[in-house]
């Protein structure tokens, strides 16, 4: 007599099965969650409240490197700029060195009547290099 063998492959398991209704709804709600998740922590998607805060901060530090920039060439444009700045690395606190900058104008921008303080802080420190 022949011994027939009563174990099933796992392919034919896999083939012959059918989930209930409860379960393929739970297997694409956890896939959802899963691909939120791996998103939000692996893929690099923010909210719209990170990005908006990332361009604000951009923004901040793009216009404070151009108003920097404007500083510094309109130093090196103004008379004698180099015995100007001779006098300003002759100075050794930077709190002199920002007022120095200030007490120049350089350090209002185009347009503005006043001065800011930041602007002339960052022109110093290019200034000093």
């Amino acid at each position: 007599m022949a011994v027939q063998n009563s174990k099933t492959s796992i392919f034919e398991r896999f083939n012959s099965y059918q989930p209930s209704k409860a379960i393929l709804v739970w297997a694409c709600a956890m896939t959802a969650v899963a691909t939120i998740v791996v998103g939000f922590n692996l893929g690099g998607w923010v909210s719209s409240g990170s990005s908006l805060q990332a361009a604000t901060a951009a923004g901040k530090t793009a216009r404070g490197e151009l108003a920097s920039a404007i500083c510094v060439e309109r130093f090196k444009a103004a008379p004698d700029a180099t015995g100007k700045l001779t006098e300003f690395k002759a100075l050794s606190d930077s709190y002199k060195k920002r007022q120095f900058i200030e007490a120049g104008g350089w350090a209002s921008m185009p347009g503005q009547t006043s001065i800011d303080s930041d602007i002339a802080e960052s022109c110093s420190a290019a200034l000093s290099v």
